[in-house]
């Protein structure tokens, strides 16, 4: 069985609740995330779901560890789609997500870890694209108070 893997490490000045808040709320996520946001209750086994700006369910999951402030694990799979590149996506079933924080002389060092077990995964070459935009907009915006330009803006097209 095939593997792929993404990983991205960023240094944030901040606190881990704060980063752990800006990861996990709406009002954080639709800033400095393409105006999405998510809804769970962050628990473990509770479900997990992305919604895009207007509403529309993007994607889904359920929360596998929940370590407040230091860990949190989620199973995440694309939703279905009539986009030929997303449906093939969906098809691979689903990925697993790993944020884990930690107190750095700096501030918090957040790693994110998104794979699964498909060799050459289309999802995570999509978000191996896609996650150091995402994340360098929520550095900027804990440091700063406002995200990177246009980040909460959704692509066109999709």
């Amino acid at each position: 069985m095939g593997h792929s893997k993404f990983v991205y490490v960023i240094v944030i000045r901040s606190t881990r609740d704060k980063v752990w808040e800006a990861l996990t709320q709406p009002e954080f996520t639709r800033q400095y995330w393409a105006g999405t946001w998510q809804k769970s209750a962050w628990t473990k086994g509770s479900p997990w779901q992305v919604f895009t700006p207007d509403g529309r369910l993007w994607d889904a999951g359920e929360i596998i560890e929940s370590d407040h402030p230091s860990k949190l694990v989620l199973t995440w799979r694309k939703e279905p789609s009539d986009k030929p590149f997303l449906a093939e996506m969906h098809a691979e079933g689903f990925s697993r997500l790993t944020y884990e924080l930690k107190d750095v002389d700096l501030g918090v060092q957040l790693t994110l870890t998104h794979e699964m077990d498909v060799d050459g995964s289309k999802l995570i070459g999509a978000v191996s694209e896609g996650w150091p935009s995402v994340l360098s907009s929520l550095k900027t915006l804990l440091e700063t108070g406002k995200p990177l330009p246009n980040s909460e803006k959704w692509p066109e097209g999709l």
